[in-house]
This record gives C-alpha cells, structure tokens and sequence, in this order.
C-alpha cells in the first residue's frame, strides 16, 4: 500500500509509484493523500485531503486485502501523517519505506508542522527511510554547520534515534563526477551503488526509487538485494527517461518494454552522420 498525492505530470506521487511497483512485479492499493498542483519543471500549490478520507480510503481495502510492505509518500499535511501514522501502527509487522521529499516550496511554518509530525510519527514505525543527502542532512541533522558533509553513518544514527532503522541515502557527492547512494545503519554503511553525475535534472527519482524498494521488499527479498535491486531499477529508468514537458526529465520505469533499436541502424550513412547519443537516452 502506497500513500502519496497525486501528481498530474505522473513524474512521481502516486502515478509514479503504480508505474514501478507494477514494473517491479507488486500490485499497487494506492491511497490519496492531497493533490499536487505542478509540471515537470515546479511545484506551484498542493491541496491535502481530509485525513479521515485518507484513514477510511486505507481501512476500507485493508479490511479486504492483504498488504507485503507500506511505502509513504507525501502525505500533505501533518494532520495526513497522523493519519497515516495512525492506520500504520495497527500493522507493526508490516515493514514501511518510507521517502521523504524536498519540501522547499512549502512556507516554513507548515513544513515545520509536517516535518515535526513526520519526525514523531512515522519515523519510530520506519524500516527504511530514502531521501537525498541534503534534504535528509537538513531534516535529520538542522544544527549540521561542519566544513564537511554528514556521513551515511551520521545520518542513520540520527535517524535511529527517532526509531528508524535504516536509511538509504541519494545524492552523496564524489569527486570525479560520481555520486554515491549509500544504505546505512547507526553502525555504518551496508551497501550501495555508485552512479555517474549528469548535468540532466531528473523529477520523480526519489519515488521511483523508495517504491521499487518497497516492491521488492514485499516480494520478500533481503534488504541488501532489495536496496541493490531498487538501485538498479532507478539508474535503468532515469538512463531511459524521457522529456513530456519544457522541465525535467521523467523516469521511464517501463524501459524494459521498448522495443530494442533495430539491428543496422546506426549503420546507415557514414560515420560522419552519426550523431553522438546521449549518455541518459533522453527523448
């Protein structure tokens, strides 16, 4: 079961995350948590829904299927993530991704409520928290001012304080053009998977991502696969991302339905009328 708002562009929000748990072999029970009002290039408004419609959206299909794993969203407001809090607690064994976005077009006041609420409630019921580096750095660490970045490690110690267990951390800067993405623990790192940095912007990446761990957490497969696995999925689907507006670049979580390029193409004309590709396949 996913909560999430609904994003019109399909980047991310729920129409992001039913395209990559059915990509990755879940079935999605969506729940609506507010409307997102955006493009490709910028969030403009949002509308949050009631939370007793958020609460009786959940327990109406819970009372009819079985879940495997939760995945979180945005939930709207910090009355949504009571909501959600609430219909989580009653499945304890149930474990919950859950993602948390950069939440920067919001007015202070209110994404300190729902940063607030989140930390409170959500956080002690999370197995594992996904998030960028910097978004994470200043939910989980606002007093950081050290010359150099928090570590994987600090973060997840920060975050096991509030009850999570794990965070899957995005966005890890290297030199030489790379950034990491790192699983951690209060302990230290686990795992994770380097990708190459490009100058292209991506929208929806960290739903792609935090839903396809959550897919595959639910299909029962370990945590340091699941994360591999997830990890995998993203960088496929960004390198086969694709442009529907004048913004950003949207992850293609069906990229492994296209039809391959057909044979001898690229040898059509000489070399000189070959035009380079570009490194993400963007079309």
């Amino acid at each position: 079961m996913t909560f999430n708002v609904n994003d019109a562009s399909g980047a991310g929000g729920l129409g992001g995350d039913v395209a990559t748990l059915a990509a990755m072999g879940a079935h999605a029970l969506p729940v609506v948590t507010g409307v997102l009002l955006r493009d490709t290039a910028e969030v403009f408004d949002h509308h949050a829904i009631d939370d007793e419609v958020i609460v009786e959206q959940a327990r109406t299909i819970l009372e009819d299927a079985a879940i495997s794993a939760w995945k979180v969203g945005f939930l709207g407001s910090a009355e949504g993530v009571s909501a959600v809090a609430e219909v989580l607690s009653d499945y304890p064994d149930v474990p919950l991704v859950a993602y948390l976005p950069n939440l920067s077009w919001m007015d202070e006041a209110t994404s300190e409520a729902y940063h607030g609420a989140f930390r409170e409630l959500v956080l002690p019921q999370t197995e594992v928290l996904v998030g960028n580096h910097k978004t994470l750095t200043d939910f989980l660490l606002p007093e950081w001012d050290a010359d150099r970045p928090a570590s994987p490690r600090e973060l997840a110690a920060a975050a096991a304080e509030h009850g999570t267990r794990f965070v899957l951390i995005t966005g890890v800067q290297l030199p030489d053009h790379y950034v990491d993405n790192v699983l951690a623990s209060a302990e230290g790192a686990i795992t994770g998977e380097k990708f190459e940095r490009f100058d292209t912007s991506f929208v929806g990446a960290g739903d792609t991502l935090s839903a396809a761990l959550a897919a595959m957490i639910a299909n029962g497969a370990e945590l340091h696969l699941a994360v591999s696995e997830a990890l995998t999925f993203l960088d496929q689907s960004l390198d086969a991302g694709f442009r529907p507006g004048m913004g950003s670049v949207v992850p293609d979580r069906f990229f492994w339905a296209q039809p391959p390029a057909e044979e001898g193409a690229a040898q059509e004309g000489g070399e000189d009328d070959i035009e380079p590709q570009d490194p993400r396949h963007v079309h």
